[in-house]
């Protein structure tokens, strides 16, 4: 039975669930191939770990700013220059235990979800330490220099325009696959059907008869979520200053693992009986996404990929600059998306798209044509199909 190796970075969550949505959907194959999952971060020291991870989202957070001009000046430095050499020589010292690790998996050919592994895996394969092949993940709606690996055995992209870029910063066509960003099985379209709209409204305990509204965070320029979710839920549906009345709409407010964001959103819910649930960490964002007609999010690869296979609309906040700000872009350009850019932005784009059906409703068509629910079966068949013909590493 063939051996997959799938790498992440926890340096947030896309990365990971990008590698659990492809060692998911190997299981469902005919026949199946074992896939083993392993998150980089969990064999690195832990004062790297610290670095890659925690101060990349304080960095982004609290700085955005810096965040924006290192993302610039990184994609205009060339893989070879001595800044990029030094940085994975930092990187090779601090995951010895990585590369161990890998090795004794021996697995037939590696998907890599993060640019970090691969980069690891390409020192291994230059010094003759390895001979199966890796792949290389992209996850996001644009294309930064740190994914440019050489000697990847594949690349697979989102879109493409993606793929474009790839052979315009020198990647060789043969080795470029169109195939979207892998999401969960549950996202993918035969199980569509069971995610009728108004059965996970009601699941909710939701009115069906009535529009939904998904807030998944909060962030720079908008607020936290539950001051966010207070102020829509104070919306009336008049845009000229309103009529005093509440809007017709409800509201899923998401607050993930943020136990004290629950306490809050709870105590909101008490407050508007009927007109909003509040809802911690949980393994159906899938349902979550079915009920809602309008998705408000920030624009990170994987939670608009989910969005984009399901055929939701989105309104989109707080982008982090660089990577979620070209996602925001590109569905922008493409229809499927609003984005506001602060609080009052947010306020006035919810009243005007829960007040129009119509352009909900076309947001969704562009949205769903864009979606790719079979991404990670496209992009295990790419692999597989390349392993079993024996394509070089």
């Amino acid at each position: 039975m063939t051996k997959l190796l799938i790498l992440s970075v926890s340096a947030g969550n896309g990365h990971v669930r990008a590698a659990q949505a492809l060692a998911a959907t190997a299981q469902s194959l005919t026949p199946p191939c074992t896939a083993v999952h392993i998150d980089a971060m969990a064999h690195v020291a832990g004062g790297f770990r610290k670095v890659y991870t925690d101060w990349y989202i304080q960095l982004v957070n609290r700085a955005p700013d810096l965040w924006s001009y290192l993302h610039q000046r990184t994609d205009a430095t060339p893989h070879h220059a001595p800044s990029q050499r030094l940085r994975r020589g930092i990187e090779r010292l601090s995951t010895g235990a990585l590369v161990k690790e890998i090795r004794s998996e021996q697995p037939d050919a590696v998907i890599c979800t993060h640019f970090l592994p691969a980069e690891l895996l390409m020192r291994e394969r230059n010094r003759g330490r390895i001979d199966y092949p890796v792949w290389l993940q992209i996850t996001d709606y644009d294309l930064h220099n740190m994914w440019l690996v050489p000697g990847m055995t594949g690349y697979l992209a989102a879109t493409e325009e993606v793929a474009f870029r790839l052979r315009a910063r020198g990647i060789p066509s043969d080795r470029i696959h169109v195939t979207g960003i892998p999401v969960m099985p549950a996202f993918a379209e035969p199980n569509v059907p069971a995610l009728a709209r108004n059965t996970c409204v009601t699941e909710l305990r939701l009115d069906p008869s009535r529009p939904v509204l998904l807030m998944a965070s909060g962030g720079a320029g908008v607020g936290d979520l539950a001051s966010m979710v207070e102020r829509v839920l104070g919306l009336g549906l008049g845009l000229g200053g309103g009529d005093g009345q509440q809007g017709n709409f409800q509201v899923i407010a998401l607050a993930g693992r943020n136990v004290e964001t629950h306490g809050k959103l709870d105590a909101l819910a008490k407050r508007y009986p009927g007109r909003m649930v509040a809802i911690g960490f949980t393994n159906e964002m899938h349902k979550l996404m079915a009920a809602a007609d309008l998705v408000v999010t920030k624009p990170g690869g994987l939670t608009v990929s989910e969005c984009l296979a399901l055929g939701k609309p989105m309104l989109l906040i707080s982008p982090i600059p660089g990577q979620e700000e070209h996602n925001a872009g590109f569905l922008m350009e493409e229809g499927a998306a609003w984005l506001a850019y602060d609080a009052i932005g947010l306020d006035y784009k919810v009243a005007r798209l829960m007040a129009d059906p119509a352009k909900l409703a076309a947001m969704a068509t562009r949205s769903r044509a864009l979606g790719k629910p079979q991404a990670a079966r496209a992009v295990l068949q790419h692999v597989l199909g390349a392993t079993e013909n024996g394509a070089a590493a």
